[in-house]
């Protein structure tokens, strides 16, 4: 029982870290659930919801001694945790465990080497009372209390980072990161968490990076802002910052001021005016005194054109198996990457205190999700992971500040089709992401709905499920089971990249993972309905972080389209603007390329050609790839 109970608790740990690069899977051809399912973790899940737990399960509170000082990402630290012995005490046999944030980088605790990491020194003063500690796989201690029970109000000392080597602590800033104290109370192996355990801040490491955000688009004469983010090298933002950033822009003729000067108060976040007269394509340099450098995303100044939002639709904060507190991770949305759109999409049943149980972090997201929405300017929608271990993970968007928690592990919404039921008539949306495998891919045998599920998310954190050619593909992929295949199918899907997140930084997940995910959303407005409405028409596109600008059409339709077969040869035409010089431009129709144009050193790009013969049941879209790695790809023209 205690092995089970163990197991439960460090099981997300498991599989995330777990997940290598590997051969492709043979596809499962029975539609009861994902080829990739993981079963067992469904049970565990399962069986630990619906273990009874004693009154003394999760009882007492825990603290830290003394001052605690903020630590930067990487550093170490020594923490004495102090546990407190709740109302109904702990048994002869009972546990108390500590693991600090298992996901992103803490040392484990132990009590083996004194000059290791996370060595841990644990003491008592209550007489008569023995302690035995174990770390079953480096991740948790686990402390059980022999000689006679505890009382209430006796303590223990946990002393973690006790050792030469101290504790090291998460590499993602976070001003809460906890260190989880558990208790077992009467020795049956169930255990409770302490909901209020102690947070150390960890914070930002000195400044390596800047990052310059524009928007896409914009007319001429009109005043736009300049986003200026300096960062650490794993893009956490408030680090120690004071002085100028130098500007220049390219070409010249825009009114961008020569330089911004940033106060020790900012923490290196900054924002310019800037007014480009005149149409073209911008770019501005910025550049610190000590020599760090960056150059913005282009600029597309035209009197014509959709304005082009940029999303982030699939993230995690700490509430789940991410960073930092909600407010936090919609503050860095907003004014370290500028993105205009963003969703938190906190796991349902997963983590160390699980969503669906927990009423008060949920109050918390909607609370946090409203307060930021400022149609306008950001858009922020309410939504949650439906973290299906069975047939796929899927995320869930509301467009009003009012949803429920669906649980995937519900006997009520644990099939996608229960799931779309419980939505039906709601503003709300389904995505399902890393779906040609990563964790779990996605079991396409259920027909994505209709209604509520116009896109899919191609590319993330994770890697890129659009195909097996694709640039960075998935890990752990599912031959048979990418985006492409099931278009061949007959699904109808526009594409979203979208970063899936862990380390607080939306909008930012590519640059310290190498490959994320963001979506260009082509809207008529910045508000909630507006951007509903650009999703359910596929009028979006993917990259897999940078701000690619891409036009797309078929026969003079735009992107996420459903045409007639036209009976005669229709032109395709791309443009592309690209963040970097361009490596290619393919245009795929119905599972393969049937042209691709090279980019010839180029940061921007113009391809036409015309494609005969299209008949119903075909779709077409371009993929665009970048020297440096980037790519983006448009949503389909559909045949019907």
């Amino acid at each position: 029982m205690k092995k089970r109970s163990i197991v439960v608790l460090l099981m997300a740990v498991g599989i995330l870290s777990g997940c290598g690069n590997g051969p492709p899977v043979a596809s499962n051809t029975l539609n009861s659930v994902s080829p990739s399912a993981k079963l067992e973790t469904v049970s565990m899940l399962l069986e630990d919801l619906a273990a009874p737990r004693h009154p003394s399960d999760g009882g007492g509170r825990a603290w830290l001694a003394g001052e605690v000082e903020p630590v930067a990402v990487g550093g170490t630290g020594r923490y004495e945790i102090i546990y407190e012995v709740g109302l109904h005490g702990i048994n002869l046999g009972g546990s108390v465990y500590l693991q600090p944030s298992p996901f992103w980088g803490w040392s484990g605790p132990q009590t083996g080497n004194p000059d290791l990491p996370g060595y841990t020194v644990v003491e008592t003063s209550a007489d008569g009372v023995g302690l035995e500690t174990f770390t079953p796989d480096g991740q948790i201690l686990i402390i059980t209390i022999g000689g006679r029970a505890l009382r209430q109000g006796e303590r223990l000392v946990m002393t973690y980072g006790a050792g030469r080597a101290g504790a090291t602590v998460d590499r993602y800033a976070d001003r809460a990161s906890r260190l989880w104290v558990a208790v077992d109370g009467d020795g049956d192996g169930i255990r409770a968490v302490l909901p209020d355990s102690p947070v150390v801040p960890v914070a930002a490491g000195p400044p390596a990076r800047i990052v310059l955000t524009l928007p896409s688009v914009a007319r001429p004469g009109e005043s736009v802002g300049l986003t200026v983010a300096v960062l650490d090298s794993a893009c956490n933002a408030g680090v120690d910052f004071a002085g100028e950033v130098l500007l220049a822009v390219t070409p010249s003729g825009a009114q961008v001021p020569s330089s911004i000067t940033l106060d020790p108060e900012a923490r290196g976040l900054g924002e310019a005016e800037c007014v480009f007269p005149e149409t073209g394509s911008y770019r501005i340099v910025g550049r610190t005194g000590s020599g760090i450098a960056g150059t913005s995303n282009p600029v597309i100044v035209s009197q014509e054109g959709t304005r082009i939002f940029w999303a982030d639709l699939h993230g995690h904060s700490a509430l789940s198996d991410g960073t930092g507190t909600p407010e936090d991770f919609l503050s860095y949305a907003r004014n370290v990457s500028a993105l205009d759109v963003v969703a938190l999409t906190d796991h349902d049943h997963w983590g160390v205190v699980f969503l669906d149980q927990a009423p008060k972090l949920w109050r918390e997201i909607r609370e946090q999700t409203s307060r930021f929405n400022q149609p306008g300017r950001f858009v922020t929608l309410l939504g949650f992971e439906w973290t299906n271990w069975a047939h796929g993970h899927r995320h869930v968007l509301y467009f009003g500040d009012d949803g429920e928690v669906l649980s995937s592990i519900d006997p009520e919404y644990d099939t996608p089709p229960e799931l779309w039921a419980a939505l039906r008539g709601q503003r709300a949306l389904t995505v399902a992401h890393h779906s040609a495998g990563g964790p779990v891919a996605i079991n396409w045998d259920f027909p994505p709905d209709a209604e509520l599920e116009p896109v899919t998310e191609v590319v993330s954190v994770h890697g890129c499920s659009e195909a097996a050619d694709s640039p960075q593909p998935i890990y752990s992929a599912v031959e048979g089971n990418f985006v492409r295949d099931v278009l061949d199918r007959g699904y109808r899907l526009g594409f979203v990249g979208s970063g899936d997140s862990h380390d607080g930084h939306p909008g930012l997940a590519h640059l310290a993972s190498g490959t994320g995910g963001v979506a260009a959303i082509l809207a008529d407005g910045l508000n909630r309905e507006a951007v509903y409405r650009a999703l359910k028409a596929r009028s979006v596109y993917a990259t897999n972080g940078p701000r690619i600008v891409l036009r797309f059409a078929v026969g003079g339709h735009p992107m996420g389209s459903i045409i007639e077969a036209p009976g005669e040869p229709v032109s395709v035409f791309v443009r592309i603007t690209g963040t970097a010089l361009i490596e290619r431009v393919d245009v795929i129709r119905s599972g393969g390329i049937v042209a691709s144009s090279p980019g010839d050193g180029r940061y921007e790009l113009a391809l036409t050609t015309d494609l005969e013969d299209l008949t119903a049941g075909e779709y077409v879209y371009a993929r665009v790839v970048q020297e440096d790695g980037g790519a983006a790809w448009s949503s389909p023209v559909f045949v019907e």
